[in-house]
């Protein structure tokens, strides 16, 4: 167990397959573009997402990270970091009764935070517009528990691509330090942190340091996550808890 002095100090240094669609009227557009649109339409994620009325196909990643390590109990607060465009909240509701749907199950809370603005999702604390990276924006998450401490942090942050691979894995660690340094905060003791990173040179570093902290990190890839992507998220299991000063 850590000091949160000395947490701060070191972290601041099936699915049926689709048949072939081709897009029509893309005359003009650019081979990025038409690649894009030929992907959507062609994956079957996309489709079952609005068929269960998620707003993105990424919600299917944390069912199956969810589904195979569970990490969501009802009545768990949870933190949403990087909602938008609010998928990963809508399936938090759902997991922790945030909803009021189990009514003999306790009541959980789910807080959603991400620097776009983001439409409401029943049953979450929704807060838009605001810079996880920012103490303003960590302080009204924190408000918003009423003193209540996380059993759960998600982060499916991720920062805009620059083409330049060294400074988008920078960028990259920076976010999902910012999630790992909250959680170590925000957490009670036995805690889970689900973080998404891509993979690069600092993959073993990052795990290393969050190894220092909760008993045991997973790397994880769902089949749902696309063959071609970077990503992949690393699971914290079993935070062990701050000690005091």
């Amino acid at each position: 167990m850590y000091s949160g002095l000395s947490i701060c100090r070191y972290l601041h240094t099936t699915v049926h397959s689709l048949r072939h669609i081709s897009p029509n009227n893309m005359k003009g557009k650019g081979s990025s573009s038409t690649k894009w649109l030929t992907r959507q339409l062609n994956d079957p994620y996309v489709e079952k997402a609005k068929m269960f009325n998620y707003r993105c196909r990424s919600a299917f990643k944390l069912i199956e990270i969810d589904d195979s390590q569970s990490i969501f109990t009802p009545g768990d607060v949870v933190i949403d970091c990087g909602a938008a465009p609010g998928s990963w909240t809508q399936v938090a509701v759902k997991r922790v009764n945030a909803d009021l749907a189990l009514p003999n199950k306790p009541v959980g809370m789910v807080v959603a935070v991400d620097i776009q603005q983001m439409h409401s999702v029943p049953g979450a604390i929704m807060f838009g517009n605001c810079d996880l990276l920012s103490k303003d924006a960590q302080d009204k998450v924190q408000n918003a528990l009423h003193g209540k401490q996380a059993n759960v942090i998600i982060s499916d942050m991720a920062p805009s691509a620059t083409g330049i691979k060294e400074m988008d894995d920078e960028n990259m660690l920076r976010l999902c330090y910012t999630a790992f340094r909250f959680a170590v905060l925000v957490s009670k003791v036995d805690a889970f942190l689900l973080v998404k990173m891509w993979q690069s040179g600092f993959t073993s570093k990052l795990q290393k340091d969050m190894e220092r902290f909760y008993d045991k990190v997973k790397i994880m890839k769902p089949n749902s996550s696309r063959s071609d992507s970077a990503e992949i998220f690393l699971l914290a299991k079993h935070f062990k808890g701050l000690k005091s000063s």
